[in-house]
């Protein structure tokens, strides 16, 4: 196979295939040979990656990523994905293992604040505890001139309990709760914008929808930086 590119998943298992149902949802495809060539890695055993960043005693997810990217890169993609935001926290380290670029999800959503929100100053994330730990979505929030936001333990907490006990752990979506910690962000935290900084926070989103928010879906935006580079190498 020619002109494809890898998507290092799995991280969760039902958070990737909401990426990838949404990738061939948008892409302009009248019959099957329109859609993207992909390798999909659904590595679903890498260890917890938020488990890892808060206590360094715990099972590092690096060398299992590290090896996709080895095995991966005997196959020449063109680019890979990495449709887990918390995993970014080892993004340098996986860059300089690949043989081609990785798109890096958090700073991709960061750069769509511009174009969608011109006029928002302060910018607020929803995810994982690991991400709200690993400090990547801070220092790409701040470097792009925004105030970054952080959520209060209360919202924290009610975030965790969709991620891991709803959504990972039932695979089901609590609307209310989903719809109310993001409600906070914005009449609690007085954000301008909000991002969802998780890939089941995306899950969420695609199946019970905020609509009338100013939402940054990250996972949302990777789609759109996939299809568009997918695309243009397709040429």
């Amino acid at each position: 196979m020619k002109k494809f590119f890898t998507i290092i998943g799995g991280m969760g298992t039902m958070a990737t295939e909401s990426y990838i149902h949404q990738l061939n949802l948008r892409t302009p495809a009248h019959k099957d040979q329109d859609y993207l060539n992909y390798i999909l890695v659904n590595h679903a055993t890498v260890p917890d990656r938020s488990d890892y960043i808060l206590d360094n005693s715990k099972p590092n997810p690096l060398p299992e990523l590290l090896e996709d990217l080895t095995q991966q890169n005997t196959l020449k993609p063109d680019f890979y994905t990495l449709p887990c935001n918390t995993a970014h926290y080892f993004y340098e380290d996986l860059q300089a293992a690949a043989n081609v670029p990785i798109l890096h999800m958090p700073r991709e959503a960061v750069k769509e604040i511009k174009t969608k929100y011109p006029k928002a100053k302060r910018v607020g994330i929803v995810a994982t505890k690991g991400t709200i730990a690993d400090h990547i979505y801070d220092d790409e929030i701040m470097a792009a001139g925004y105030e970054f936001v952080r959520p209060t333990q209360e919202i924290q907490d009610q975030t965790n309990e969709l991620i891991f006990d709803d959504i990972k752990d039932q695979n089901i979506v609590d609307r209310a709760l989903f719809h109310g910690f993001v409600q906070k962000m914005f009449e609690e935290q007085n954000c301008d914008v909000v991002i969802l900084g998780c890939t089941e926070l995306s899950l969420a989103q695609e199946r019970e929808p905020i609509e009338k928010l100013d939402i940054i879906d990250a996972q949302s935006v990777l789609v759109d930086r996939t299809l568009e580079l997918a695309l243009k190498d397709q040429k």
